[in-house]
């Protein structure tokens, strides 16, 4: 393999001759051989953002010249759009600040710049330097949470959240096509009093709404940026103004309303708005987990189970059993909400991790809520349109569980007391008979008036 020789603080390192990446990123590569996990390109991207604006801001503010400003951008441009995704191959565990991340885009920027001026890749000082230029006015300790913010809230505004409506709208439609349909409602696994069946799809519908909410609340915290706090949070080596210019143009980049941290400090030596993020996630899955799960056993069988309503048969479900048909997407949604709640405690355990002025378990952290996000997104539009949007009713099973139920015996409390209907219930189940038998049988209620009283359609 050709190399060439790039150079830092701590010496020579060699370097693929071909790559944009420079000494810091190939002593990351060299040092830490764990795993496979690559920081996700959604955070390069991010990255890449804050350098574009940082270099606008610089050069508004007089401190970074108008060509170098506009070199650098043109590389951002090419990063933002994933033109130089293989140029960023350093995995999460690094270091806990993300300065070796941080470095990577800095020299690839710095390299790519250096060609696109008419150098070369040997070039040795370059036209444009990674610190003194790409990094100008900034640390890794405000530019890298930074970078996490923008992609955590991109992602969920831009990807999750029309997800979500998509889910709920599917489930309210679902509500309203089953509103006439009634159904034996089931407490503890057991026979209860009647409901609708849309009235069930639109307990899930609301489930999602709520998780929405608190996924949309999570997004003001996000939005507070600690760009321009640089080592500590003070603001060291930056221009005046400089975090205001910045801010404005990563909102002119985004086109998202995002804030300059009112306490940098806290948003550097913190990440208590990644928390408030995975939480709201992590509720999401746990309401998407309990619709998941009802929704395969309402569709248990075909014959030996509820069956109430018809799940999309998409592939076959054995290897052995020849027309076996599985929940799939039933299965796959709550695999993937029981990672968003593993990654929860990941995120929840790396925020208690900060130790004074800075966090150290950011690459880990950045990882997760990324993950957690695409993963539900992804999961969320399966769901809905491998399986919600194509259940159907089997009303026949519906009101065969109905009519079957001893739970109808609640209408008669009123007119024969609890005691009562308790022992008609007892006697039907023990004997194996209707209620309407058992009524009879034990002499309890006329038939006129068990007919009068018993009438799913007036329980719900």
């Amino acid at each position: 393999m050709n190399i060439r020789i790039e150079k830092d603080t701590m010496g020579d390192v060699e370097v693929p001759a071909h790559v944009y990446w420079g000494a810091q990123t190939q002593r990351s590569l060299n040092n830490f051989k764990i795993g496979e996990l690559q920081i996700p390109k959604e955070i390069i991207h991010s990255l890449a953002i804050v350098k574009k604006a940082a270099a606008f801001a610089n050069c508004e503010l007089n401190v970074l010249a108008s060509d170098k400003k506009e070199l650098i951008a043109q590389v951002c441009d090419e990063i933002i759009e994933g033109k130089l995704d293989d140029s960023f191959p350093l995995i999460v565990w690094q270091t806990g600040s993300g300065t070796q991340t941080n470095m990577n885009v800095n020299e690839v920027i710095s390299n790519r710049a250096e060609l696109i001026n008419g150098g070369k890749l040997t070039d040795d000082p370059k036209f444009i330097s990674p610190n003194d230029d790409v990094n100008k006015s900034q640390s890794t300790n405000d530019v890298f949470p930074t970078a996490m913010r923008i992609a955590a809230y991109l992602l969920i505004v831009d990807k999750i959240l029309p997800a979500l409506e998509a889910l709920q709208y599917s489930f309210e439609q679902k509500a309203s096509a089953f509103h006439a349909i009634i159904k034996i409602g089931r407490t503890h696994l057991m026979d209860a009093t009647p409901m609708r069946l849309g009235d069930e799809f639109l307990t899930f519908a609301s489930q999602i709404k709520f998780g929405n909410s608190a996924l949309k609340n999570s997004l003001f915290h996000l939005s507070q940026l600690p760009i321009g706090g640089t080592a500590v949070g003070t603001g060291l080596n930056t221009p005046p103004n400089y975090t205001k210019t910045v801010v404005h143009y990563i909102n002119l980049f985004t086109q998202q309303t995002f804030y300059a941290a009112e306490n940098k400090f806290e948003a550097m030596a913190s990440h208590d708005a990644f928390v408030e993020t995975s939480n709201a996630l992590k509720q999401l899955a746990i309401s998407i987990t309990k619709i998941a799960n009802d929704i395969r056993l309402s569709g248990s069988g075909p014959r030996s189970g509820l069956a109430e309503i018809n799940i999309p048969q998409n592939e076959p479900g054995s290897s052995i059993m020849p027309g076996k048909v599985n929940p799939t997407q039933c299965e796959a949604m709550t695999m993937v909400c029981a990672q968003v709640i593993g990654n929860d405690a990941t995120i929840g355990f790396a925020a208690l991790q900060g130790h004074f002025q800075l966090n150290t378990f950011m690459p880990v952290i950045a990882y997760n809520i990324v993950m957690s996000i695409k993963l539900l997104t992804e999961a969320c539009d399966s769901f809905r349109i491998h399986c919600i949007e194509g259940i159907t009713p089997n009303e026949e099973n519906i009101a065969k569980h109905l009519n079957n139920s001893l739970m109808l015996v609640t209408a008669l409390n009123p007119h024969i007391g609890y005691y009562n209907a308790a022992k008609i219930a007892q006697h039907a189940y023990t004997r194996n008979i209707t209620l309407k038998e058992a009524a009879l049988e034990l002499k309890l209620v006329s038939e006129k008036d068990f007919d009068t009283w018993v009438k799913p359609e007036e329980m719900i």
